[in-house]
């Protein structure tokens, strides 16, 4: 009977010892409750003590969490439906709150968090175009339905460190109409790019005419001058020639024999020169 109590009251002891140690992880929130009521939160990550049987501990996560909301529809400033699909980066930063105000349940912070975020989603979007909240999808978007949310939600310590919207979509029966109204739009703008295209190549290419025009002008002028100077050269030369006694008569048999030449072209011809002419008395030595 004695070993049996000793085995109890080891058993008990070791019991009691394991119940007061209360673990605390990195990523997680210790609460610590007597009768129902909190009674001190442990957040730093170690061990420490309480009182076995009277006190409680509960754990809540401190990571950050991710919780996909629903889609829903929502109609823009000009009257267009679109299906938004988000998600929401969140945490809880106050655990006694969120204990207290939400029984420490994820599902009915998620509800909470659906119901602020959907708020704020049709309130941003219905103030903006869509186009615009097309634009906007850099980041824009997201940071505004943030500032809409605000710290509407701090009150349950709940603190909401983003909203993404995965896609904002339009509904199957008013894609092809929007499709074709935006391929209507893009060939409008794709022809006013032609038109402009091709009225700066007519441009280019008038200029370039008158260019070549003018250069072509430029080089006939030129060629005239030059073709006057060397006619003027030529004479000048002959006349020299002509002047000289000793050259002259030479020239006179060049220009008897380009002459002939001359007469001859264009096929089989006979040329017949009187006896008295300068030609024949050059030939024969008259």
């Amino acid at each position: 009977m004695k070993k049996t109590l000793a085995a109890v009251l080891v058993i008990l002891v070791l019991f009691l010892g394991i119940s007061a140690l209360v673990v605390t992880y990195p990523n997680e929130y210790m609460l610590v409750k007597q009768f129902g009521e909190i009674v001190r939160v442990e957040e730093k990550p170690g061990v420490s003590f309480k009182v076995p049987v009277i006190q409680e501990a509960d754990s809540l996560p401190k990571c950050m969490q991710i919780y996909d909301i629903p889609k829903s529809d929502v109609i823009t400033r000009d009257k267009k439906t679109m299906i938004a699909d988000a998600f929401v980066l969140w945490r809880i930063n106050d655990p006694v709150k969120f204990t207290r105000y939400l029984n420490g349940q994820l599902a009915q912070a998620q509800s909470r968090i659906s119901a602020s975020v959907f708020s704020s989603l049709k309130s941003v979007i219905s103030n903006m175009d869509q186009s615009a909240i097309i634009e906007n999808r850099n980041g824009k978007l997201a940071q505004d339905i943030r500032n809409s949310i605000g710290d509407s939600l701090e009150g349950y310590g709940i603190e909401i460190l983003s909203v993404e919207t995965k896609s904002l979509d339009m509904p199957d029966d008013n894609k092809q109409a929007v499709y074709e109204r935006m391929i209507s739009e893009r060939n409008n703008i794709a022809a006013s790019y032609t038109a402009k295209g091709n009225s700066e190549a007519q441009k280019i290419r008038n200029n370039t005419d008158r260019e070549v025009s003018v250069m072509r002008s430029e080089a006939n002028r030129n060629a005239e001058i030059l073709r006057a100077e060397g006619e003027a050269e030529y004479m000048r030369i002959l006349s020299e020639a002509y002047n000289d006694e000793s050259k002259a008569e030479f020239y006179n048999f060049v220009r008897s024999l380009d002459a002939a030449k001359a007469s001859l072209k264009g096929g089989s011809k006979t040329l017949i020169l009187d006896r008295t002419s300068p030609l024949v008395q050059i030939f024969y030595g008259f």
